[in-house]
């Protein structure tokens, strides 16, 4: 049961959808990576912060989160008082997986006091730890907002390094995570992508690696890409980032042609994401993502402290 790649759901699934959405009083979330017809039945479609924050400001009681498993979490975070499941339970983050709490805790004794700064996409426990989390978005913020000189930026060491260029008054300290969907580009093929397409903007996420980043145009967040397409005057785009981003950006843009690499960036996890799991999540409100409070409310308090800090 699924749509094709214009995202076109059939009728009786979405008035399935429709009915229990009514009857469940719940809001469908999904990230801009899983697929085209996951979007087309969301109520919302953002970036895995952007998603939490709609499903606390949200009055519907049911969260039905079409993402991967931290993104899940950190809606508990933000809302315990509402049921959010995961509409796949096997959708989880190869880079979230790369830090655990027990390893972070043991780093941090070492470090004697270095502030720890975590990038959203990292388990609920690991946030506990952390005095602060960032996103894409307002990384370089974040660290500015910070006294002390050296910092521990935990899970993506290519948000660091790309975080660096901006903060040199800052000793950042890496963790040895990555996004192996962004890692995997190959350089050669950027610059053949490049030369094919001289007119191309080159619009890249700051998960890639510093010498994919070095020949983009353009470094943003998921939504800093998408607005930054809309915003642009050029028509044409090499897009390094996961492809589910293509879905609204050519909706919102039809007259604009969008190039991707040959090594198709795509996120196995997200796109586990499907119409019958929203349908199932919808009808058994299974797998409910809970947050235990002695982890919750530590994680709320570095989340609360990302979200005081102004941006750029």
């Amino acid at each position: 049961m699924e749509g094709n790649a214009s995202g076109a759901v059939p009728a009786d699934v979405r008035e399935t959808i429709d009915r229990l959405v009514r009857e469940r009083q719940a809001v469908i979330l999904s990230h801009y990576y899983c697929k085209p017809e996951i979007h087309e039945v969301a109520h919302f479609v953002g970036d895995s912060l952007g998603l939490s924050q709609e499903a606390a400001r949200n009055p519907a009681k049911v969260i039905i989160f079409c993402g991967v498993h931290f993104m899940a979490e950190t809606a508990s975070i933000l809302c315990p008082e509402k049921t959010v499941v995961l509409a796949n339970a096997e959708a989880g983050c190869p880079m979230a997986d790369m830090i655990t709490p027990d390893a972070l805790a043991k780093r941090k004794s070492e470090l004697n006091g270095v502030p720890i700064l975590t990038y959203v996409n990292s388990p609920a426990a690991v946030k506990a730890l952390s005095d602060i989390c960032c996103t894409s978005a307002n990384v370089v913020a974040v660290l500015r907002s910070l006294a002390p000189k050296t910092i521990l930026m935990t899970p993506d060491k290519n948000l660091a390094i790309h975080a660096q260029k901006f903060t040199p008054e800052k000793e950042i300290l890496t963790w040895p995570g990555f996004c192996p969907t962004h890692h995997r580009l190959n350089l050669a093929e950027i610059m053949a992508l490049k030369e094919a397409h001289p007119e191309a903007e080159v619009l890249a996420h700051p998960e890639c690696q510093p010498k994919i980043l070095r020949e983009a145009h353009f470094i943003g967040s998921t939504s800093g890409i998408i607005k930054r397409v809309a915003e642009s005057p050029k028509t044409e785009f090499i897009v390094l980032t996961e492809e589910g981003v293509l879905h609204p950006m050519r909706k919102q843009n039809p007259g604009k042609v969008f190039h991707e690499p040959s090594t198709r960036m795509i996120c196995p996890n997200m796109k586990k994401n499907t119409l019958q799991d929203v349908i199932t999540a919808l009808e058994t409100l299974d797998p409910v993502i809970k947050v235990p409070e002695d982890i919750r409310v530590p994680a709320l308090r570095a989340v609360d402290r990302m979200m005081a800090v102004p941006r750029d």
